[in-house]
């Protein structure tokens, strides 16, 4: 979509689309899911009609400061990375890729698990959706209205 599309709003501020890399949303995802810690993909503003999300862990800096106004500037959007995947499959667990080769030497399973990893962010690279829901106001608050926007996959 483009900024001069005429079936969409007149507010300039309004993401109609997000680019994403399809590598930041695998390491997202993995990250999101290996670990205890949140990892999104994050819109920053000042907003525009074509967004490109980056990678961010989320943390204590991530509350609107104020601007030079001594109003909040408007919060990042931040983009859960399952939701930007259809059918998130699942992550492979070293126990698992181990029991699949009981017979094997250490290398070898090292090795397998590697590819299995490696087959698991391909998988998800191929799996980036067409599009993903925000809140309406651009502003990622909780408990608003969300507006679909169409996703980019870059890479």
């Amino acid at each position: 979509m483009t900024d001069g599309d005429p079936s969409m709003s007149d507010d300039p501020g309004r993401i109609r689309s997000i680019a994403v890399h399809r590598d930041d949303v695998a390491t997202a995802l993995e990250a999101t899911l290996r670990s205890d810690r949140e990892v999104v993909l994050r819109v920053t503003p000042p907003f525009s009609g074509r967004m490109r999300a980056r990678l961010h862990s989320l943390g204590a800096s991530d509350e609107a400061a104020p601007d030079d106004g001594g109003e909040a500037a408007p919060a990042p959007v931040h983009v859960d990375p399952r939701d930007l995947v259809s059918d998130v499959p699942p992550y492979p667990e070293v126990d698992e890729t181990m029991a699949d080769n009981p017979d094997a030497d250490l290398e070898t399973r090292r090795k397998r698990h590697t590819e299995a990893v490696e087959s698991w962010r391909e998988a998800v690279r191929e799996s980036v959706a067409a599009g993903v829901e925000l809140d309406a106001d651009g502003g990622g608050g909780e408990g608003g209205e969300t507006v679909e926007v169409d996703v980019t996959a870059l890479g």
